[in-house]
């Protein structure tokens, strides 16, 4: 019988926008999921504080994380592809530097992963821009400015 290698990855994965929350929580800036909430098809919607959506808390892993780690756990995850949102570590997507707050999550998060063994596969949210450099681009007349309206 045929058994998986010893140090294969057995995990899942995430997306930030789809499962953090905490949209403008702790310095995060709008992307162009928060405004686009139907996808890149669908109006903008100007967004400000207190209006709600589905992806505003999410499954509010920002909050939960330890309790979700922990879940992955029990299930026999050795790995998890977790994606970093661009907006938590540089809210306008040109930021002279980083967000603290949003590198502070991060660290909590890959320290719990750590702690239950489980390899962190890390990459940038690609499918969401910052609205503020969006914005921006569109404003400065670049190629690419455009295309998300």
């Amino acid at each position: 019988m045929k058994t998986f290698p010893t140090d294969f990855l057995w995990g899942g994965a995430t997306a930030a926008n789809q499962v953090e929350g905490a949209y403008l929580e702790d310095g995060k800036g709008l992307s162009t999921s928060d405004v686009q909430p139907h996808g890149v098809f669908g109006e903008v919607v100007e967004r400000v504080p207190g209006d709600s959506g589905i992806k505003d808390v999410a499954i509010d892993f920002y909050h939960r994380y330890p309790e979700d780690i922990a879940l992955f756990a029990e299930m026999g995850f050795n790995c998890l592809r977790v994606s970093i949102a661009w907006t938590r570590i540089y809210p306008n997507g040109d930021d002279a530097e980083p967000n603290e707050a949003g590198l502070a999550f991060y660290d909590k998060l890959f320290d719990e992963m750590a702690k239950h063994s489980i390899t962190p596969l890390v990459t940038l949210s690609h499918y969401e821009m910052p609205w503020a450099l969006v914005k921006k681009l569109r404003r400065l007349g670049q190629p690419g400015g455009d295309w998300l309206l």
